[in-house]
Protein backbone atom coordinates (compact mmCIF):
# COMPACT_ATOMS: atom_id res chain seq x y z
CA UNK A 1 0.00 0.00 0.00
CA UNK A 2 2.85 2.18 0.17
CA UNK A 3 5.91 2.64 -1.84
CA UNK A 4 9.63 3.30 -0.66
CA UNK A 5 12.30 4.77 -3.90
CA UNK A 6 15.27 4.80 -1.38
CA UNK A 7 15.10 0.93 -1.44
CA UNK A 8 14.24 0.57 -5.78
CA UNK A 9 15.95 -1.98 -7.24
CA UNK A 10 17.15 -4.29 -4.56
CA UNK A 11 19.55 -1.41 -3.56
CA UNK A 12 19.43 1.51 -1.28
CA UNK A 13 20.12 4.54 -3.31
CA UNK A 14 19.55 6.83 -0.10
CA UNK A 15 21.73 4.68 2.01
CA UNK A 16 24.46 4.86 -0.33
CA UNK A 17 25.19 1.16 -0.71
CA UNK A 18 23.84 -2.08 -1.95
CA UNK A 19 22.83 -5.10 -0.90
CA UNK A 20 23.93 -8.04 -2.42
CA UNK A 21 20.99 -10.46 -3.22
CA UNK A 22 18.97 -8.28 -0.74
CA UNK A 23 19.82 -9.75 2.44
CA UNK A 24 20.21 -6.95 4.26
CA UNK A 25 16.93 -4.64 5.86
CA UNK A 26 16.96 -0.96 6.80
CA UNK A 27 15.43 -0.33 10.81
CA UNK A 28 15.32 2.53 12.82
CA UNK A 29 18.29 1.41 14.36
CA UNK A 30 20.85 0.52 10.96
CA UNK A 31 20.77 -2.36 8.93
CA UNK A 32 20.14 -5.81 10.42
CA UNK A 33 21.20 -9.45 8.93
CA UNK A 34 17.54 -9.92 7.19
CA UNK A 35 15.25 -13.31 7.57
CA UNK A 36 16.92 -16.87 7.64
CA UNK A 37 16.35 -18.85 3.78
CA UNK A 38 12.83 -18.87 2.55
CA UNK A 39 10.63 -21.55 3.56
CA UNK A 40 9.28 -24.05 1.63
CA UNK A 41 6.19 -24.96 0.43
CA UNK A 42 2.86 -24.72 1.69
CA UNK A 43 2.37 -26.55 4.86
CA UNK A 44 -1.18 -27.75 5.12
CA UNK A 45 -2.92 -26.33 7.76
CA UNK A 46 -5.66 -24.11 9.40
CA UNK A 47 -8.77 -25.03 7.27
CA UNK A 48 -12.03 -23.34 8.27
CA UNK A 49 -14.92 -25.86 9.42
CA UNK A 50 -18.53 -25.53 9.49
CA UNK A 51 -19.23 -24.43 5.89
CA UNK A 52 -20.95 -27.56 4.49
CA UNK A 53 -21.02 -27.74 0.67
CA UNK A 54 -17.50 -25.95 0.46
CA UNK A 55 -14.06 -26.88 -0.59
CA UNK A 56 -12.21 -27.97 2.77
CA UNK A 57 -9.21 -27.98 0.72
CA UNK A 58 -9.57 -24.07 -0.17
CA UNK A 59 -10.91 -23.36 3.08
CA UNK A 60 -7.56 -21.57 4.67
CA UNK A 61 -7.55 -19.35 8.50
CA UNK A 62 -4.30 -18.72 8.82
CA UNK A 63 -2.08 -16.04 7.07
CA UNK A 64 0.29 -17.23 3.70
CA UNK A 65 3.63 -15.50 4.76
CA UNK A 66 6.74 -16.70 2.69
CA UNK A 67 5.11 -19.87 1.57
CA UNK A 68 3.67 -20.92 4.55
CA UNK A 69 0.35 -21.33 6.79
CA UNK A 70 0.65 -19.33 9.59
CA UNK A 71 -1.35 -18.94 12.54
CA UNK A 72 -1.69 -15.31 14.78
CA UNK A 73 -1.87 -15.13 18.17
CA UNK A 74 -5.66 -13.96 17.76
CA UNK A 75 -8.51 -14.78 15.60
CA UNK A 76 -12.24 -12.93 14.08
CA UNK A 77 -14.98 -14.40 12.78
CA UNK A 78 -15.69 -14.00 9.63
CA UNK A 79 -20.04 -14.16 9.31
CA UNK A 80 -22.34 -15.10 6.29
CA UNK A 81 -24.15 -11.88 5.74
CA UNK A 82 -27.58 -13.71 5.00
CA UNK A 83 -28.16 -15.65 8.17
CA UNK A 84 -25.47 -14.32 10.34
CA UNK A 85 -23.75 -17.35 10.66
CA UNK A 86 -20.32 -17.82 11.72
CA UNK A 87 -18.42 -19.10 8.43
CA UNK A 88 -15.22 -19.57 10.61
CA UNK A 89 -12.63 -17.85 12.30
CA UNK A 90 -9.47 -16.35 10.66
CA UNK A 91 -5.78 -15.43 11.65
CA UNK A 92 -6.21 -11.96 13.36
CA UNK A 93 -2.75 -10.38 12.02
CA UNK A 94 -1.47 -7.10 14.06
CA UNK A 95 1.55 -5.16 12.58
CA UNK A 96 4.38 -7.90 13.25
CA UNK A 97 2.83 -9.88 11.09
CA UNK A 98 2.37 -7.13 8.98
CA UNK A 99 5.94 -6.38 8.88
CA UNK A 100 6.91 -10.01 8.73
CA UNK A 101 4.86 -10.17 5.12
CA UNK A 102 6.67 -7.27 3.65
CA UNK A 103 10.03 -8.41 4.62
CA UNK A 104 8.88 -11.94 3.02
CA UNK A 105 7.87 -10.17 0.00
CA UNK A 106 11.21 -8.22 -0.22
CA UNK A 107 13.34 -11.13 -0.06
CA UNK A 108 11.29 -12.75 -2.57
CA UNK A 109 11.14 -9.77 -4.97
CA UNK A 110 15.12 -10.09 -5.35
CA UNK A 111 15.10 -13.12 -7.53
CA UNK A 112 11.30 -13.06 -8.52
CA UNK A 113 12.89 -9.60 -10.53
CA UNK A 114 15.01 -11.78 -12.31
CA UNK A 115 12.80 -14.59 -13.05
CA UNK A 116 11.93 -14.66 -17.19
CA UNK A 117 9.09 -12.93 -18.47
CA UNK A 118 8.33 -16.19 -19.94
CA UNK A 119 8.59 -18.24 -16.56
CA UNK A 120 6.19 -15.44 -14.65
CA UNK A 121 3.68 -15.81 -17.63
CA UNK A 122 3.57 -19.81 -17.54
CA UNK A 123 3.55 -19.70 -13.46
CA UNK A 124 0.52 -17.20 -14.01
CA UNK A 125 -1.26 -19.10 -16.64
CA UNK A 126 -1.15 -22.08 -14.54
CA UNK A 127 -2.62 -20.17 -11.49
CA UNK A 128 -5.75 -18.84 -14.02
CA UNK A 129 -5.80 -22.96 -15.07
CA UNK A 130 -6.36 -23.58 -11.73
CA UNK A 131 -9.13 -21.33 -10.69
CA UNK A 132 -10.78 -22.70 -13.41
CA UNK A 133 -10.80 -26.31 -12.35
CA UNK A 134 -11.85 -24.98 -8.67
CA UNK A 135 -14.07 -22.31 -10.03
CA UNK A 136 -17.44 -23.61 -8.62
CA UNK A 137 -16.23 -24.27 -5.26
CA UNK A 138 -14.29 -20.14 -5.23
CA UNK A 139 -17.70 -18.90 -6.32
CA UNK A 140 -19.33 -20.77 -3.37
CA UNK A 141 -16.75 -19.62 -1.04
CA UNK A 142 -17.59 -15.93 -2.54
CA UNK A 143 -20.92 -16.38 -1.80
CA UNK A 144 -20.77 -17.81 1.89
CA UNK A 145 -18.75 -15.03 2.62
CA UNK A 146 -20.29 -11.71 0.82
CA UNK A 147 -23.85 -12.96 0.25
CA UNK A 148 -23.43 -12.22 -3.43
CA UNK A 149 -25.89 -14.55 -5.58
CA UNK A 150 -24.31 -17.58 -6.50
CA UNK A 151 -24.81 -16.82 -10.64
CA UNK A 152 -23.17 -13.49 -9.83
CA UNK A 153 -20.19 -15.41 -7.58
CA UNK A 154 -19.65 -17.44 -10.87
CA UNK A 155 -19.33 -14.68 -13.25
CA UNK A 156 -17.10 -12.95 -10.55
CA UNK A 157 -14.77 -16.25 -10.59
CA UNK A 158 -14.34 -16.02 -14.36
CA UNK A 159 -14.06 -12.29 -14.12
CA UNK A 160 -10.98 -12.69 -11.95
CA UNK A 161 -9.67 -15.43 -13.47
CA UNK A 162 -9.55 -13.46 -17.07
CA UNK A 163 -7.17 -11.22 -15.25
CA UNK A 164 -4.64 -13.68 -14.56
CA UNK A 165 -4.93 -15.31 -17.67
CA UNK A 166 -4.73 -11.54 -19.30
CA UNK A 167 -1.24 -10.26 -17.00
CA UNK A 168 0.22 -13.67 -18.09
CA UNK A 169 0.32 -12.43 -21.52
CA UNK A 170 1.02 -8.56 -20.98
CA UNK A 171 4.03 -10.07 -18.90
CA UNK A 172 5.96 -10.98 -22.42
CA UNK A 173 5.00 -7.50 -23.81
CA UNK A 174 6.80 -5.21 -22.04
CA UNK A 175 9.11 -3.06 -24.01
CA UNK A 176 11.57 -0.27 -23.35
CA UNK A 177 12.67 2.27 -25.83
CA UNK A 178 16.26 3.24 -27.77
CA UNK A 179 16.13 6.67 -28.67
CA UNK A 180 18.45 8.57 -31.08
CA UNK A 181 20.27 11.38 -29.44
CA UNK A 182 21.68 14.81 -31.29
CA UNK A 183 25.59 13.12 -30.68
CA UNK A 184 26.60 10.51 -32.68
CA UNK A 185 28.37 8.91 -29.95
CA UNK A 186 25.90 8.64 -27.52
CA UNK A 187 22.70 6.47 -27.99
CA UNK A 188 19.77 6.75 -25.43
CA UNK A 189 17.48 3.06 -23.98
CA UNK A 190 14.52 3.54 -21.86
CA UNK A 191 14.57 0.04 -19.24
CA UNK A 192 11.36 -1.03 -17.99
CA UNK A 193 11.53 -2.08 -14.56
CA UNK A 194 9.23 -3.57 -11.62
CA UNK A 195 8.79 -1.51 -8.45
CA UNK A 196 9.34 -3.38 -5.82
CA UNK A 197 7.28 -4.54 -3.37
CA UNK A 198 3.52 -3.89 -3.86
CA UNK A 199 0.90 -3.45 -0.81
CA UNK A 200 -2.53 -4.40 -1.84
CA UNK A 201 -5.74 -3.85 0.44
CA UNK A 202 -8.61 -4.98 -1.18
CA UNK A 203 -12.66 -4.34 -0.53
CA UNK A 204 -15.22 -7.04 0.00
CA UNK A 205 -17.69 -6.49 -2.66
CA UNK A 206 -15.52 -8.26 -5.37
CA UNK A 207 -13.01 -10.19 -2.62
CA UNK A 208 -11.51 -12.15 -5.58
CA UNK A 209 -11.47 -9.99 -8.48
CA UNK A 210 -10.23 -6.99 -7.09
CA UNK A 211 -7.25 -9.08 -5.90
CA UNK A 212 -6.24 -10.18 -9.25
CA UNK A 213 -6.83 -7.10 -10.87
CA UNK A 214 -3.68 -5.64 -9.10
CA UNK A 215 -2.17 -8.89 -8.13
CA UNK A 216 -2.12 -10.61 -11.75
CA UNK A 217 -0.45 -6.94 -13.00
CA UNK A 218 2.13 -6.79 -10.31
CA UNK A 219 3.37 -10.52 -10.19
CA UNK A 220 4.00 -10.09 -14.40
CA UNK A 221 5.63 -6.90 -13.96
CA UNK A 222 8.24 -8.65 -11.38
CA UNK A 223 6.88 -6.92 -8.43
CA UNK A 224 6.20 -9.09 -5.15
CA UNK A 225 2.74 -8.52 -2.84
CA UNK A 226 1.51 -8.12 0.34
CA UNK A 227 -2.56 -8.25 0.11
CA UNK A 228 -4.84 -7.07 3.21
CA UNK A 229 -7.94 -8.96 2.26
CA UNK A 230 -11.07 -6.98 3.73
CA UNK A 231 -12.01 -8.25 7.40
CA UNK A 232 -15.47 -9.08 5.67
CA UNK A 233 -14.63 -11.52 3.10
CA UNK A 234 -10.53 -12.79 3.62
CA UNK A 235 -11.84 -16.33 2.97
CA UNK A 236 -11.55 -15.37 -1.13
CA UNK A 237 -8.19 -13.88 -0.86
CA UNK A 238 -6.90 -17.09 1.56
CA UNK A 239 -8.00 -19.53 -0.77
CA UNK A 240 -6.35 -17.58 -4.12
CA UNK A 241 -3.44 -18.17 -1.92
CA UNK A 242 -3.65 -21.75 -1.81
CA UNK A 243 -3.85 -21.91 -5.80
CA UNK A 244 -1.19 -19.51 -6.00
CA UNK A 245 0.79 -22.13 -4.10
CA UNK A 246 -0.31 -25.31 -6.10
CA UNK A 247 0.58 -23.84 -9.33
CA UNK A 248 4.17 -22.65 -8.13
CA UNK A 249 4.28 -19.05 -7.24
CA UNK A 250 7.44 -19.18 -5.24
CA UNK A 251 6.93 -18.53 -1.34
CA UNK A 252 6.86 -14.66 -0.55
CA UNK A 253 5.63 -13.65 -4.19
CA UNK A 254 1.90 -13.79 -2.70
CA UNK A 255 1.39 -13.31 0.78
CA UNK A 256 -2.23 -12.96 2.85
CA UNK A 257 -2.33 -11.17 5.54
CA UNK A 258 -5.96 -11.04 6.98
CA UNK A 259 -6.98 -8.54 9.96
CA UNK A 260 -10.27 -7.59 11.84
CA UNK A 261 -12.04 -4.40 11.79
CA UNK A 262 -9.96 -4.00 15.05
CA UNK A 263 -6.86 -4.03 13.51
CA UNK A 264 -7.39 -2.62 10.36
CA UNK A 265 -6.07 0.88 10.79
CA UNK A 266 -2.68 -0.06 12.64
CA UNK A 267 -2.10 -3.09 9.76
CA UNK A 268 -2.74 -0.63 6.97
CA UNK A 269 -0.83 1.62 8.19
CA UNK A 270 2.05 -0.40 9.31
CA UNK A 271 2.44 -1.85 5.61
CA UNK A 272 1.81 1.59 4.20
CA UNK A 273 4.53 3.31 5.51
CA UNK A 274 7.28 -0.08 5.98
CA UNK A 275 10.38 1.31 3.67
CA UNK A 276 10.45 -1.68 2.11
CA UNK A 277 6.80 -1.64 -0.09
CA UNK A 278 7.31 0.08 -2.88
CA UNK A 279 3.81 0.62 -4.00
CA UNK A 280 0.52 1.08 -2.66
CA UNK A 281 -2.67 0.11 -4.68
CA UNK A 282 -5.80 0.02 -2.53
CA UNK A 283 -9.94 0.22 -4.29
CA UNK A 284 -12.33 1.26 -1.31
CA UNK A 285 -13.46 4.27 0.04
CA UNK A 286 -12.39 8.06 -0.74
CA UNK A 287 -12.04 8.54 2.97
CA UNK A 288 -10.01 5.73 3.21
CA UNK A 289 -7.48 6.21 0.21
CA UNK A 290 -6.89 10.02 1.20
CA UNK A 291 -5.40 8.57 4.59
CA UNK A 292 -3.55 6.16 3.14
CA UNK A 293 -2.35 8.97 0.63
CA UNK A 294 -1.05 10.72 3.20
CA UNK A 295 0.81 7.51 4.59
CA UNK A 296 2.73 6.94 1.05
CA UNK A 297 3.58 11.09 0.71
CA UNK A 298 5.44 10.37 3.23
CA UNK A 299 8.24 8.72 1.70
CA UNK A 300 6.98 9.56 -1.51
CA UNK A 301 5.76 6.02 -2.60
CA UNK A 302 3.79 5.24 -5.59
CA UNK A 303 0.46 4.61 -5.51
CA UNK A 304 -2.70 3.44 -7.10
CA UNK A 305 -6.12 3.96 -6.34
CA UNK A 306 -9.86 3.03 -7.06
CA UNK A 307 -12.01 4.91 -4.78
CA UNK A 308 -15.64 6.38 -4.53
CA UNK A 309 -18.17 6.91 -7.25
CA UNK A 310 -21.72 8.53 -7.91
CA UNK A 311 -22.68 7.48 -11.04
CA UNK A 312 -24.52 9.48 -13.07
CA UNK A 313 -27.18 7.07 -15.85
CA UNK A 314 -28.77 9.39 -18.36
CA UNK A 315 -31.81 8.49 -20.42
CA UNK A 316 -32.71 11.42 -23.12
CA UNK A 317 -35.71 11.45 -24.92
CA UNK A 318 -34.13 9.82 -27.89
CA UNK A 319 -33.59 6.77 -26.00
CA UNK A 320 -35.01 3.34 -26.86
CA UNK A 321 -36.61 3.02 -23.36
CA UNK A 322 -36.64 -0.90 -23.15
CA UNK A 323 -32.79 -0.99 -23.83
CA UNK A 324 -32.55 2.16 -20.96
CA UNK A 325 -34.30 -0.24 -18.69
CA UNK A 326 -32.43 -3.36 -19.56
CA UNK A 327 -29.41 -0.80 -18.71
CA UNK A 328 -30.46 0.07 -15.78
CA UNK A 329 -31.23 -3.21 -13.87
CA UNK A 330 -27.90 -4.35 -15.03
CA UNK A 331 -25.88 -1.40 -13.92
CA UNK A 332 -28.00 -0.26 -10.49
CA UNK A 333 -28.53 -3.91 -8.90
CA UNK A 334 -25.73 -5.87 -9.96
CA UNK A 335 -24.28 -7.31 -6.67
CA UNK A 336 -27.58 -5.69 -4.58
CA UNK A 337 -26.25 -2.19 -5.69
CA UNK A 338 -22.66 -2.53 -4.16
CA UNK A 339 -20.68 -1.98 -7.07
CA UNK A 340 -18.18 1.15 -7.04
CA UNK A 341 -19.75 1.82 -10.82
CA UNK A 342 -23.51 1.16 -9.92
CA UNK A 343 -25.35 3.86 -11.17
CA UNK A 344 -26.20 6.41 -8.09
CA UNK A 345 -28.13 9.10 -10.07
CA UNK A 346 -31.16 8.28 -12.52
CA UNK A 347 -31.11 11.41 -15.07
CA UNK A 348 -34.35 11.11 -17.45
CA UNK A 349 -35.37 13.89 -19.83
CA UNK A 350 -39.25 15.13 -19.66
CA UNK A 351 -40.31 13.51 -22.68
CA UNK A 352 -39.39 9.96 -21.85
CA UNK A 353 -39.55 10.77 -18.20
CA UNK A 354 -42.91 8.66 -17.30
CA UNK A 355 -42.53 6.02 -19.57
CA UNK A 356 -39.18 5.13 -18.31
CA UNK A 357 -40.33 5.27 -14.53
CA UNK A 358 -43.06 2.99 -15.15
CA UNK A 359 -41.10 0.61 -17.14
CA UNK A 360 -38.09 0.37 -14.95
CA UNK A 361 -40.75 -0.47 -11.97
CA UNK A 362 -42.15 -3.29 -13.82
CA UNK A 363 -39.13 -4.99 -14.47
CA UNK A 364 -37.51 -4.39 -11.42
CA UNK A 365 -40.96 -6.44 -10.00
CA UNK A 366 -40.98 -8.71 -12.53
CA UNK A 367 -36.70 -9.87 -12.86
CA UNK A 368 -35.47 -9.03 -9.34
CA UNK A 369 -35.88 -11.29 -6.89
CA UNK A 370 -35.02 -10.98 -3.20
CA UNK A 371 -33.17 -13.71 -1.11
CA UNK A 372 -30.46 -16.06 0.18
CA UNK A 373 -27.70 -16.15 -2.67
CA UNK A 374 -27.02 -19.70 -2.63
CA UNK A 375 -30.79 -20.26 -3.62
CA UNK A 376 -31.95 -20.42 -6.96
CA UNK A 377 -33.54 -17.63 -8.76
CA UNK A 378 -32.25 -14.96 -6.23
CA UNK A 379 -30.67 -12.24 -7.94
CA UNK A 380 -30.47 -9.68 -4.83
CA UNK A 381 -28.73 -10.57 -1.81
CA UNK A 382 -28.26 -9.50 1.74
CA UNK A 383 -26.17 -6.44 2.03
CA UNK A 384 -23.03 -7.15 3.72
CA UNK A 385 -24.33 -6.27 7.13
CA UNK A 386 -26.55 -4.03 8.80
CA UNK A 387 -24.78 -0.52 8.87
CA UNK A 388 -25.16 -0.56 4.83
CA UNK A 389 -28.83 -1.06 5.33
CA UNK A 390 -28.96 1.67 7.84
CA UNK A 391 -27.43 3.85 5.33
CA UNK A 392 -30.11 2.74 2.34
CA UNK A 393 -32.71 3.43 4.96
CA UNK A 394 -31.65 7.00 5.54
CA UNK A 395 -31.47 7.88 2.34
CA UNK A 396 -34.86 6.71 1.44
CA UNK A 397 -36.48 8.19 4.64
CA UNK A 398 -34.57 12.17 3.63
CA UNK A 399 -35.72 11.75 0.00
CA UNK A 400 -39.46 11.13 1.23
CA UNK A 401 -39.44 13.83 3.70
CA UNK A 402 -38.07 16.15 0.89
CA UNK A 403 -41.18 15.34 -1.94
CA UNK A 404 -39.80 12.06 -3.43
CA UNK A 405 -42.09 9.54 -3.71
CA UNK A 406 -41.81 5.60 -3.24
CA UNK A 407 -42.46 3.97 -6.50
CA UNK A 408 -41.64 0.29 -5.76
CA UNK A 409 -39.64 -1.18 -2.53
CA UNK A 410 -38.57 1.43 0.20
CA UNK A 411 -38.27 -0.71 3.45
CA UNK A 412 -36.31 -3.59 4.71
CA UNK A 413 -37.32 -6.98 3.44
CA UNK A 414 -39.03 -9.42 6.04
CA UNK A 415 -36.14 -11.78 5.20
CA UNK A 416 -33.61 -10.72 7.73
CA UNK A 417 -31.65 -7.29 8.79
CA UNK A 418 -29.10 -6.89 6.06
CA UNK A 419 -31.49 -7.39 2.96
CA UNK A 420 -33.52 -4.19 1.46
CA UNK A 421 -36.14 -4.26 -1.06
CA UNK A 422 -34.69 -2.86 -4.06
CA UNK A 423 -36.19 0.75 -4.66
CA UNK A 424 -37.25 3.21 -7.23
CA UNK A 425 -37.98 7.10 -5.85
CA UNK A 426 -39.40 9.74 -8.32
CA UNK A 427 -39.75 13.36 -7.64
CA UNK A 428 -36.28 13.44 -6.56
CA UNK A 429 -34.62 16.96 -6.52
CA UNK A 430 -30.71 17.68 -6.03
CA UNK A 431 -31.07 18.30 -2.29
CA UNK A 432 -31.51 15.14 -1.54
CA UNK A 433 -28.81 12.84 0.24
CA UNK A 434 -29.08 9.94 -2.89
CA UNK A 435 -28.24 12.25 -5.21
CA UNK A 436 -25.17 13.03 -3.80
CA UNK A 437 -24.09 10.46 -1.60
CA UNK A 438 -22.80 6.93 -2.75
CA UNK A 439 -25.14 4.56 -1.71
CA UNK A 440 -24.13 0.84 -2.42
CA UNK A 441 -27.62 -0.37 -2.42
CA UNK A 442 -30.14 -1.36 -3.87
CA UNK A 443 -31.88 2.50 -4.47
CA UNK A 444 -32.38 4.11 -7.81
CA UNK A 445 -33.40 7.48 -7.40
CA UNK A 446 -34.68 9.03 -10.66
CA UNK A 447 -34.53 13.21 -11.09
CA UNK A 448 -36.32 14.87 -14.24
CA UNK A 449 -34.55 17.52 -16.36
CA UNK A 450 -35.03 19.53 -19.48
CA UNK A 451 -31.81 20.02 -21.85
CA UNK A 452 -29.37 18.35 -22.40
CA UNK A 453 -26.53 20.95 -21.17
CA UNK A 454 -28.97 20.75 -17.95
CA UNK A 455 -28.27 17.06 -17.22
CA UNK A 456 -24.40 17.47 -17.63
CA UNK A 457 -24.20 20.09 -15.45
CA UNK A 458 -25.61 17.65 -12.62
CA UNK A 459 -23.72 14.70 -13.35
CA UNK A 460 -20.64 17.06 -12.98
CA UNK A 461 -21.62 18.74 -10.00
CA UNK A 462 -19.78 16.00 -7.82
CA UNK A 463 -16.24 16.05 -6.68
CA UNK A 464 -16.02 12.30 -7.85
CA UNK A 465 -15.64 10.70 -11.35
CA UNK A 466 -15.92 7.28 -11.85
CA UNK A 467 -18.26 5.85 -14.31
CA UNK A 468 -21.32 7.34 -16.26
CA UNK A 469 -24.12 6.03 -18.58
CA UNK A 470 -26.38 7.77 -20.85
CA UNK A 471 -28.85 6.38 -23.53
CA UNK A 472 -29.48 8.48 -26.72
CA UNK A 473 -29.67 7.16 -30.42
CA UNK A 474 -28.78 11.03 -31.81
CA UNK A 475 -25.28 10.18 -32.78
CA UNK A 476 -23.92 14.26 -32.57
CA UNK A 477 -25.07 13.92 -28.96
CA UNK A 478 -23.19 10.58 -28.07
CA UNK A 479 -19.88 12.03 -29.07
CA UNK A 480 -20.79 15.60 -26.83
CA UNK A 481 -22.33 14.28 -24.17
CA UNK A 482 -19.06 11.31 -23.90
CA UNK A 483 -16.47 13.68 -24.27
CA UNK A 484 -18.32 16.36 -21.87
CA UNK A 485 -18.91 13.71 -18.85
CA UNK A 486 -16.41 14.15 -16.12
CA UNK A 487 -15.97 10.33 -15.52
CA UNK A 488 -13.06 7.69 -16.19
CA UNK A 489 -15.10 5.38 -17.89
CA UNK A 490 -18.70 5.84 -19.73
CA UNK A 491 -21.32 3.72 -21.06
CA UNK A 492 -23.05 4.69 -24.47
CA UNK A 493 -26.39 2.44 -24.58
CA UNK A 494 -24.81 -0.12 -22.08
CA UNK A 495 -24.95 -0.93 -18.59
CA UNK A 496 -22.20 -3.46 -18.03
CA UNK A 497 -18.73 -1.73 -19.22
CA UNK A 498 -15.99 -3.84 -16.85
CA UNK A 499 -14.00 -5.94 -18.90
CA UNK A 500 -10.20 -7.02 -18.20
CA UNK A 501 -9.03 -5.71 -22.01
CA UNK A 502 -10.51 -2.35 -20.85
CA UNK A 503 -8.89 0.34 -18.08
CA UNK A 504 -10.55 0.92 -15.26
CA UNK A 505 -10.55 3.50 -12.88
CA UNK A 506 -11.52 7.23 -12.82
CA UNK A 507 -10.87 11.21 -12.35
CA UNK A 508 -11.43 14.00 -9.77
CA UNK A 509 -11.44 12.11 -6.08
CA UNK A 510 -11.99 9.03 -7.35
CA UNK A 511 -8.67 7.59 -7.53
CA UNK A 512 -5.72 7.45 -9.91
CA UNK A 513 -3.78 5.28 -12.59
CA UNK A 514 -5.98 2.30 -14.48
CA UNK A 515 -6.16 -1.40 -13.84
CA UNK A 516 -6.65 -3.99 -16.35
CA UNK A 517 -5.87 -3.20 -19.90
CA UNK A 518 -2.08 -2.86 -21.05
CA UNK A 519 -1.97 0.14 -19.26
CA UNK A 520 -2.59 -1.64 -16.10
CA UNK A 521 0.81 -3.22 -15.84
CA UNK A 522 2.69 0.29 -16.08
CA UNK A 523 1.44 0.72 -12.74
CA UNK A 524 3.63 -1.54 -11.18
CA UNK A 525 7.15 -0.82 -13.74
CA UNK A 526 9.34 2.64 -13.10
CA UNK A 527 10.80 3.83 -15.92
CA UNK A 528 14.94 3.92 -16.34
CA UNK A 529 16.91 6.34 -18.76
CA UNK A 530 20.38 5.13 -19.50
CA UNK A 531 22.96 6.98 -21.84
CA UNK A 532 25.31 4.90 -23.46
CA UNK A 533 28.49 7.16 -24.48
CA UNK A 534 31.68 6.47 -26.22
CA UNK A 535 30.24 4.87 -29.52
Amino acid sequence: MATCFWLRSCGARRLGSTFPGCRLHPRAGGLVPAPGPAPGPAQLRGYAGGLPGLSAALLRTDSFVGGRWLPAAATFPVQDPASGAALGMVADCGVSEARAAVRAAYEAFCSWREVSAKERSSLLRKWYNLMIQNKDDLARIITAESGKPLKEAHGEILYSAFFLEWFSEEARRVYGDIIYTPAKDKRALVLKQPVGVAAVITPWNFPSAMITRKVGAALAAGCTVVVKPAEDTPFSALALAELASQAGIPPGVYNVIPCSRKNAKEVGEAICTDPLVSKISFTGSTTTGKILLHHAANSVKRVSMELGGLAPFIVFDSANVDQAVAGALASKFRNTGQTCVCSNRFLVQRGIHDAFVKAFAEAMKKNLHVGNGFEEGTTQGPLINEKAVEKVEKQVNDAVSKGATIVTGGKRHHLGKNFFEPTLLSNVTQDMLCTHEETFGPLAPVIKFDTEEEAIAIANATDVGLAGYFYSQDPAQIWRVAEQLEVGMVGVNEGLISSVECPFGGVKQSGLGREGSKYGIDEYLELKYVCYGGL
